[in-house]
């Protein structure tokens, strides 16, 4: 499977090794399924502040050297989290990644969470929700989530809802760290110049002492058909008119996943490749309907959203730029789109993905990536899919999935700057 070593250590762990020699660096991932979609409401965005609080350190690693001793290896590293997973990485000198396996392995059970820090933290995290509350497209988003998901933990952003920024507690969030960063919930994922053989035994060493976690809990609460369009407006400061049209999409496994990629493709460029040729830039900017217009989809467990996204101008009203995206999207439902242009947008999706595919940190990252909803063959036969979709496929997922009955339409109205 593309030279990739996968292994599965006593305690559960899971090992991804890709071995890639072009240059002597080390990409090291280290994947928790853990994301915005395992909290409960009192406790949102509590995933997000975990990982903040994994950069305070442990004993052996305190907070304060973390940073200074991965620099001064030449290394970089940082983390994030989604709505399924949280994920910590350095890409170092490949004579120095033992120094992040060894970080890595020491924070899965030994970060300190001191209340001290904990409460600084809490400082930080509601001041990046207030920056977000500043921004037209954070509150239009944030609002369309809110409607689009009613029972289902996609509901609420990443970052979490204020009033639990507020009311988390200390222990509320090392309970999180110890239910959820077990040996059994991880993936590693490394690449680069290293042998597979004396990398594994090292990995072994370091984590398979580490003891195996009861199964983390997981919300069910699948969302239920919508059952009629809805509609919602927003205000707030600004001068700018946006809406963001918000449809339900499967997720990353469903058997129409690749043909909603292409359509994505036609409609809107493959994420931002070349998208001033595509169908709605030249519908709506070219003919002076709006200023701009994007679309997106994400990678998820469960089915989630494709989002399009309106800037408006000025001198026109949003409806008018609505009316105009609904009809460019009833002419795909209703007239199969040419072989040539479903052939240039597999083309336009398959350059993204190996532009995104290039470097060692990037193939670390895929690799890990697609463990928290699938298996690396949904990488390695990525482009295979794409090249599969017809003209009638992207006709009939259209018709699928962008009907106007479920979907949310919100729209920013701006209240000039001293709103």
């Amino acid at each position: 499977m593309k030279n990739v070593t996968q292994v599965q250590l006593k305690n559960g762990m899971k090992v991804m090794l890709k071995e890639i020699r072009t240059a002597p660096i080390i990409s090291s991932w280290i994947w928790y399924k853990v994301g915005s979609r395992d909290e409960p409401t009192g406790k949102t965005g509590i995933s997000h502040w975990t990982e903040h609080m994994m950069f305070k350190g442990t004993k052996k690693f305190p907070g304060s050297m973390l940073d200074k001793a991965i620099s001064r290896e030449g290394g970089r590293w940082n983390a994030s989290t989604s709505r399924d997973s949280t994920r910590y990485y350095e890409t170092m000198p490949a004579a120095k990644i033992d120094l992040a396996l060894r970080l890595e392995s020491d924070r899965m059970t030994k970060s300190i969470f001191d209340a001290k820090e904990v409460a600084s933290e809490r400082t930080v995290i509601i001041s990046e929700r207030e920056g977000s509350e500043n921004e037209p497209m954070f509150l239009l988003g944030e609002a369309v989530q809110h409607a689009s998901f009613r029972v289902h933990p996609y509901h609420h952003e990443i970052i979490g809802d204020m009033a639990d920024l507020h009311t988390i507690t200390r222990d509320d969030l090392y309970n999180h760290y110890r239910s959820y960063y077990v040996p059994n919930n991880a993936t590693l994922s490394l690449a680069g110049d290293f042998d597979t053989k004396s990398m594994l035994k090292r990995i072994k060493e370091l984590f398979e002492p580490i003891p195996k976690g009861n199964i983390p809990p997981r919300l069910a609460r699948p969302e239920p058909e919508r059952k009629g369009e809805l509609q919602l407006t927003v205000e707030g400061p600004g001068e700018t008119a946006f809406t963001q049209v918000a449809y339900p999409f499967p997720n990353a496994l469903d058997a129409d996943y690749f043909a909603l990629q292409v359509l994505e493709s036609l409609l809107n460029g493959a994420s931002g490749l070349s998208y001033k040729t595509c169908r709605l830039y030249r519908a709506l900017v070219d003919k002076g309907h709006a200023v701009d217009i994007s679309g997106w989809s994400e990678s998820t467990i469960d089915p989630f959203l494709y989002r399009f996204t309106i800037v408006h101008r000025p001198d026109k009203k949003p409806e008018e730029a609505l009316s105009v995206l609904d009809d460019e999207i009833k002419r795909i439902q209703n007239e199969p789109v040419p072989a040539a242009e479903i052939q240039r947008a597999v083309k336009q999706a398959r350059a993204v993905f190996a532009y995104g595919s290039e470097n060692i940190t990037n193939q670390a990252f895929w690799m890990g990536y697609t463990a928290m909803f699938s298996d690396y063959t949904w990488y390695t036969t990525y482009l295979n899919k794409l090249a599969k979709v017809t003209p009638q496929d992207v006709q009939r997922v259209a018709q699928k999935y962008f009907q106007p009955s479920k979907r949310v339409v919100g729209t920013y109205i701006p209240q000039g700057k001293g709103a």
